[in-house]
């Protein structure tokens, strides 16, 4: 049996895409009947939780699904900045070895996420251990402070870079959830491509099913965006289209947390728009899956840049769903929408050509139930954690 440590900053119930993936991937090697060990923090995204199971601890092993999950305290700070997430970052790289004590006879090591900076104490159990490390890349860092213009400094690009480069080199696998990140693994690290195996995130699909689609013959049609409200997606283009939609029976809800969310507020205010509301309530699971599957339309309004080289996990379970997508992407989630035909695809930020798609959809019920259904099969034929477990084992039998 294989049995192999996650290292993983961010998982349930912490409530992002990271911990997300994380959580899929574990899951995804407990089907192919696995040992899985996860090394995580206390719950702290989008908040830090008072609980009272870890007050006046240091670590605390819990069982979660069959999954073994190490928690270790780190600072108690919220992500509302830049220099934060940066130290809380950090503060989980030193804090993540407290687990060496409780980790036996490991076969493999999942370096999940912060991806940059957990390449780290994942190298230190390599060393350790005498494991191999597969790396997982769900976000291109530091390729992302320096497109954001946080990171500007040559000298200090050339430092990160010299690590990145180093992380990628003593891993014996690298996986990217998205072929947009291969070109700079390739071209910009000199990572030989047989290094690099695509494997995109799963989806639980026992949790997410495709719902009946009665809710589309209501008058009013509701289209949705739910996931993180943060400098990944570009909300201003989807607010002024629904600017040009308020004559049409359309509400917009653009539901989730996250440090843009007072700005969201400030340009809904801007331009006077009265379809569209921010939903900031936290739900459950299961409750928000059943608000999921009253949605006509949901969104996906990515920022352009290297964010954009990226998929979601958003955009499988709106897919699981059996919903139809309307994407702003010039990178690989427009790619992605188009090549699996569940959506319509806007290639630029033009409030009126994006209006024009959300009409085309709500007026042509058969083209949006078939783009649903289409999300839907690709799924179920490609994706479920069954699916991505069979291409983890085999890529740790063979790497």
């Amino acid at each position: 049996m294989i049995h192999a440590l996650l290292i993983s900053q961010y998982f349930p119930p912490d409530i992002n895409g990271s911990s997300t993936r994380s959580y899929n991937l574990a899951k995804s090697l407990i089907t192919q009947n696995c040992k899985v060990t996860v090394i995580s923090t206390f719950p702290h995204y989008p908040e830090p939780k008072n609980l009272n199971e870890y007050k006046k601890k240091l670590l605390i092993i819990e069982n979660m699904d069959g999954i073994k999950i190490i928690r270790i305290r780190i600072p108690h700070l919220s992500h509302d900045s830049h220099y934060k997430r940066i130290l809380l970052h950090l503060s989980f790289c030193l804090s993540s070895l407290l687990g060496i004590i409780y980790v036996k006879n490991i076969d493999v090591i999942f370096a999940m996420n912060p991806s940059f900076f957990v390449a780290s104490p994942a190298l230190i159990y390599k060393i350790l251990f005498q494991k191999k490390i597969i790396r997982n890349v769900d976000d291109l860092w530091p390729e992302v402070f320096y497109d954001l213009g946080i990171i500007k400094s040559r000298v200090i690009k050339k430092i990160l870079d010299f690590l990145s480069k180093v992380s990628y080199n003593t891993s014996t696998a690298i996986i990217p959830i998205s072929e947009g990140y291969v070109k700079t693994l390739v071209e910009k690290y000199k990572i030989p491509t047989n290094k690099i195996h695509v494997i995109e995130h799963g989806v639980d699909v026992t949790k997410f099913n495709q719902s009946d689609q009665s809710c589309i013959e209501n008058k009013e049609k509701l289209i949705m965006y739910s996931g993180a409200i943060n400098i990944g997606y570009d909300f201003e283009p989807i607010i002024q289209a629904a600017k040009l939609l308020e004559s049409q029976q359309i509400r917009f809800v653009i539901r989730g947390t996250g440090d843009m969310v007072d700005k969201l507020e400030i340009m809904i205010k801007k331009y006077d728009v009265h379809n569209i509301m921010v939903n900031t309530t936290l739900l459950e699971k299961n409750k928000l899956i059943s608000l999921l599957k009253t949605v006509n339309i949901f969104l996906l309004p990515m920022s352009f840049g290297v964010i954009d080289f990226g998929l979601p996990t958003k955009v499988l379970e709106y897919q699981a769903l059996g919903k139809p997508i309307i994407c702003i992407s010039n990178g690989e989630a427009g790619n992605y929408i188009q090549k699996t035909r569940s959506g319509l695809v806007a290639t630029n930020k033009d409030p009126k050509q994006i209006s024009e798609l959300i009409l085309k959809l709500i007026k042509d019920e058969n083209l949006a139930n078939q783009l649903g259904k289409n999300g839907y099969d690709h799924i179920h034929n490609n994706l479920t954690l069954e699916r991505i477990g069979e291409k983890l084992v085999s890529l740790i039998n063979t790497s």
